[in-house]
């Protein structure tokens, strides 16, 4: 299954009808006796009550330690939920800080004793490959497990992030063996030189809107560099992790090497970022909870930490541009996994030269966007994740209309069962709303006018964030001109949300520290040591 950009993929697939091929395994296993009636342009129907029956069982809901998987110490569970319905998938262990100690005892025998930081490279990157390949095998199981406990359409978890998924983990095997140091000329006789060694017991946290994504921008470089992994998953979605995990010990990788924990941020998450034996932290969500991951790491080992937080991205479209692909890119750019994504496109500043043709055309594209059971064909839009996001989404729509922006469409609810919300669309908002500052991560699109470059380079960058920034132009100077002065740590040109794994991924200001993806994000996981050994007689230095 070849990887392919988020972007063009999905502009394609979701623009298109579905292949049969696609929904083999929907076809063969799952059923729908709403006859299609669950999709609808939200302006003109309700959201279906009839849903499909997800197609995949559900094998794994215990903590992976050691190889093995176990009931949380405490023999408590928690609910995991169909964000279709809210009703309940199944019941999960819940882990808290003895689940904690007893994952990072498990590392840490695993590297200090064990076979994996000890093999050669090219062996840990024979076991990366074949889970490669067992995720391939196994891609349509995970697609359905994907899109049951996170809402996202199934189209784009099996066409998009699965082939990702895939192509993350060939990327991060190809490395494996390509990790050295450097022979480094110093004065006097000395012969000096470099060491990449894995860093140790690293502790990952992932968020809930990429499950298998994060899951593999986290533990790809971490494996490939010899570490060890207590990988504690979102409590909304922790389903995808314990099946990819079974099928790493399929491919062979040592027992104790990755150890999966599921459980609430408080308790679980809090364990291990203070944890005095985890050697590294990688964490990915809000930029408040980084904050307290810092502080917590810093206030137990001082362990390094990577952080990859929030963002207010801005989209800029300017004078030059052809407006109907700016509102197809601005739309993709901010409603793409009903907007649950860190680099959305969530402040769209338009010239004043097309603003006004553009805003009717942005309206009418959210008018036309299909919301539903995201399991049925077609489908662009499923729920947001939880009842706690649904009710936060619709707290910033309230707060645009109370500040005197005006709601161009959507603005409520979607149906009456589930956490579907309409796509909304403002226009005339202004730089101090909430609904500008802050990250609101669902299907709300702002929209500004400006005047001039220099304006819009200040007020794109008024903001504590700097993770993204999209600019669509047919000027090259133009575009020259705002790569240099926005502050952020990715600038899409005429594309939006291209997430290849050898494109590093991180952000400026308090959207985060370090980078993922690509060569950078081996540096988060090795130390560098420097030998130095005396020379006597040495026939050059």
């Amino acid at each position: 299954m070849a990887a392919r950009r988020f972007s063009s993929l999905l502009s394609r697939s979701l623009a298109a009808s579905s292949s049969s091929g696609s929904y083999s395994l929907l076809s063969s296993l799952g059923r729908s006796s709403g006859c299609g009636r669950s999709i609808h342009r939200f302006s003109t129907a309700a959201a279906a009550e009839e849903l499909i029956i997800p197609p995949v069982q559900i094998n794994y809901t215990k903590n992976l330690i050691d190889g093995q998987f176990v009931d949380a110490v405490s023999g408590k569970t928690f609910p995991t939920y169909d964000p279709r319905t809210g009703e309940v998938i199944a019941h999960i262990a819940e882990g808290d800080a003895e689940d904690i100690n007893r994952a990072v005892a498990a590392a840490r025998k695993a590297f200090d004793e064990g076979p994996w930081p000890r093999m050669t490279a090219y062996e840990r990157s024979r076991i990366l490959l074949r889970f490669a390949d067992l995720v391939e095998k196994h891609s349509d199981e995970l697609a359905a497990l994907e899109t049951w406990n996170n809402g996202k359409p199934y189209e784009q978890a099996a066409k998009s992030e699965l082939p990702l998924l895939i192509r993350l983990f060939h990327y991060y095997a190809g490395w494996a063996d390509k990790i050295h140091g450097l022979t480094v000329p110093a004065d006097g006789d000395y012969h000096v030189q470099t060491l990449h060694e894995p860093i140790g017991v690293a502790g990952q946290i992932i968020p809930w809107n990429f499950p298998l994504v994060m899951f593999a921008w986290k533990v790809g470089p971490a494996l490939a560099c010899g570490n060890t992994i207590v990988l504690k998953t979102a409590e909304q979605t922790p389903l995808t992790a314990l099946f990819v995990a079974k099928l790493f010990h399929e491919a062979g990788l040592p027992p104790g090497v990755l150890n999966i924990v599921s459980g609430y941020g408080p308790t679980a998450g809090a364990a291990l970022a203070s944890h005095m034996d985890v050697d590294k932290l990688a964490f990915t969500g809000s930029t408040d909870t980084g904050k307290i991951v810092l502080e917590l790491a810093a206030r137990s080992n001082l362990k390094p930490v990577t952080l990859e937080l929030g963002g207010k991205s801005p989209f800029i479209v300017c004078e030059d541009a052809d407006v109907d692909k700016a509102v197809e890119l601005a739309h993709f750019a901010l409603f793409f996994n009903q907007g649950q994504c860190c680099c959305a496109g969530s402040r769209t500043y338009v010239h004043e030269r097309v603003h006004d043709e553009f805003l009717e055309k942005a309206k009418a594209r959210a008018v036309r966007r299909v919301v539903g059971d995201p399991f049925k064909k077609g489908v662009e839009q499923g729920p947001q994740i939880d009842s706690e996001q649904f009710e936060k989404v619709l707290r910033y729509i309230r707060s645009g209309i109370e500040s005197n922006a005006t709601l161009e469409c959507g603005g409520d609810r979607f149906g009456s069962k589930g956490y579907f919300i309409q796509p909304t669309v403002f226009s005339n908002v202004q730089d101090d709303m909430l609904i500008a500052q802050d990250e609101i991560f669902g299907p709300v699109q702002s929209i500004f006018k400006f005047k001039d470059l220099d304006e819009v380079i200040r007020r794109a960058n008024a903001t504590r964030y700097g993770l993204a920034a999209g600019v669509f132009t047919k000027n090259l100077d133009t575009a020259n001109t705002l790569t240099r002065a926005l502050r952020a740590g990715t600038i899409w040109i005429n594309c939006f949300d291209v997430f290849d794994a050898a494109i590093p991924f991180g952000g400026y200001k308090m959207s985060g520290i370090g980078r993922e993806k690509g060569i950078y994000s081996l540096h988060n996981y090795l130390q560098v040591k420097a030998v130095i050994t005396p020379l006597k007689k040495a026939a050059w230095l």
